[in-house]
């Protein structure tokens, strides 16, 4: 009998043991996979919301912990656009809301000028985009719309404090916009009784993909005053609360699901290597040296480990995509995992079987063949 085939015979032959071990790696890797693809394409779906509308310098209040805290002057957007390069500086204002028949579901609003490059950059497929007398007028993402069973001239309630008409209805390929509503800047300044403040700009620039000249205007926005915070728009998305929370809470319930896994590959790999004393020492009798049985011991948990892994994966991408389809989140999250994280979870599965058969393997090979074979 070869090695391999051997070792795969150890693995088999202890069947409820070893399913209920790749089980618990499944359910470790398809928590890491699941968590840190959310976070990590939640990130990258704000950044492709910048892409989309070719803003490249995010500008915000300096020392605001939130971009909801974030207060600014409108004017300082016809400075902004002073300076050489920049195309246009476009005020915004966010906020939430909740809406009755959403429950306690949070809607982001967004309030931006009628003329401005991302309200024209918005793919209305039904209605139209605001212009400057849609006074009282609202703009729905396409799954927000569907949320509420809201047409092209319904009125809805917005903040508890005034009617709005539905004018259109946007769509989006980015699920964070697709759960928005716009509404004209004005209007939004009037319900937070904010008159000329806004959360921030958003700036459009020549070139964009020149990292010098995009510095360049960064700077030159920095230096305009003490509480002024300018950065790159990947940059400004990344150093936000909400995605370092999201991140760090993701990363800390990975490291514990992994020390999980490790624990439990630990005790079914000691389990393994104890009940198999006296078969270790008749093959330590027959020439097996001790570097081939940590070989044996290591291999049955990798294939173990691997095994989990790659069913955590996949149960990680099915459930996640099952996640999305749910009106209690979609829009709020993205639960699109890339391949990059997918290797992840192959590779944290991997080291749950490599870590969690090192004291095992090395226990086994320590064993001396005549001790082993007295070994009841």
């Amino acid at each position: 009998m070869r090695f391999h085939t051997f070792v795969l015979k150890n693995v088999v032959r202890r069947r409820v043991r070893s399913t209920l071990t790749v089980v618990g790696v499944a359910v470790a890797v398809g928590g890491v996979v699941a968590l840190i693809g959310i976070s990590s394409s939640t990130e990258q779906s704000f950044k492709r919301i910048y892409e989309r509308q070719n803003v490249a310098i995010i500008v915000q209040q300096r020392g605001a912990k939130q971009r909801l805290t974030s207060v600014l002057d409108e004017k300082l957007g016809r400075r902004i656009e002073q300076i050489p390069g920049v195309v246009a500086a476009n005020p915004g204002l966010v906020d939430f809301t909740s809406i009755e028949e959403l429950g306690a579901d949070a809607v982001v609003v967004q309030g931006w000028e009628a003329n401005s490059p991302l309200m024209k950059k918005l793919d209305i497929v039904a209605g139209r985009s605001l212009a400057a007398s849609d006074s009282k007028g609202v703009l729905l993402g396409e799954t927000l719309a569907t949320a509420l069973d809201k047409k092209l001239g319904d009125k809805m309630q917005i903040f508890d404090k005034a009617t709005y008409t539905v004018v259109g209805i946007f769509k989006s390929p980015i699920s964070y916009e697709t759960r928005s509503m716009v509404m004209l800047l004005e209007d939004l300044q009037g319900i937070m009784a904010r008159p000329g403040q806004v959360t921030g700009f958003a700036i459009i620039v020549e070139h964009p993909e020149n990292e010098a000249e995009v510095k360049r205007i960064v700077d030159a926005i920095t230096a305009m005053g003490p509480m002024i915070d300018a950065k790159s728009a990947a940059e400004s998305v990344s150093g936000t609360t909400e995605i370092k929370f999201i991140r760090a809470i993701s990363w800390i319930t990975s490291a514990i699901a992994i020390v999980i896994g490790v624990i439990g590959m630990l005790n079914t790999m000691i389990m393994s290597v104890s009940e198999r004393t006296r078969e270790i020492g008749i093959l330590r009798a027959i020439g097996w040296r001790r570097w081939r049985i940590v070989r044996m011991v290591m291999i049955e948990s990798i294939l173990l480990s691997l095994s989990g892994g790659v069913l955590g994966t996949v149960g990680a991408v099915f459930l996640t995509g099952i996640l999305d389809k749910q009106s209690a989140v979609a829009g709020l999250i993205t639960t699109e995992i890339s391949p990059t994280v997918m290797c992840f979870g192959v590779f944290s599965a991997l080291f749950v079987g490599v870590i969690g058969a090192a004291y095992p393997a090395y226990s086994g090979a320590r064993l001396q063949p005549t001790e082993a074979l007295r070994h009841e």
